[in-house]
């Protein structure tokens, strides 16, 4: 179930202008840093450095 969520965040970080907290409330996180914690657990990097890789 994570990974399907941090397939999701990683498309709308690489995809949107949203924010990091936008992102996490739309994948039903109640708590940005929750979400954070938990990306960056799974790819090593937090959800800001992985769009920043993008650019």
């Amino acid at each position: 179930m994570h990974n399907r969520l941090i397939e999701k965040a990683k498309e709308k970080l690489s995809t949107t202008e949203l924010t990091v907290a936008e992102i996490a409330y739309q994948l039903g996180f109640e708590y940005s840093q929750s979400f954070s914690r938990l990306f960056k657990a799974k790819t090593k990097l937090s959800p800001l450095e992985f769009r920043q890789s993008f650019n």
